[in-house]
């Protein structure tokens, strides 16, 4: 099961999955509910080539629970060198508002 890099900035959440040696077409990204769920199908090339082989994914799944914060309608993916990136968005609501009390 691949790891995952969660980052929150003010607007958003930013999550990044190591997935080496797959294709953007192997992934499915799904919401269903309050949950985000990527599953992995791919298929695997010859490993009779192979003397040792310890980084192979062959089908895995991660599920993430979404709380209100989240505008789901805007969520969106991509897949660059070997990383699945998704960026969240907050609801307008959930951003932080930062502000300076004057002290009198």
């Amino acid at each position: 099961q691949p790891n995952v890099n969660i980052k929150e900035t003010e607007d958003a959440l930013e999550l990044e999955l190591a997935a080496p040696g797959l294709k953007r077409e192997d992934f499915k990204v799904d919401i269903h509910y309050d949950n985000l769920t990527f599953k992995v199908e791919h298929k695997q090339e010859n490993t009779e080539d192979y003397k040792r082989r310890e980084f192979n994914y062959t089908s895995f799944q991660r599920s993430f629970h979404l709380d209100k914060t989240i505008k789901a309608e805007d969520i969106s993916a991509s897949y660059t060198d070997g990383i699945l990136n998704v960026f969240l968005p907050k609801r307008e609501e959930a951003k932080k508002v930062l502000r300076t009390i004057e002290i009198s």
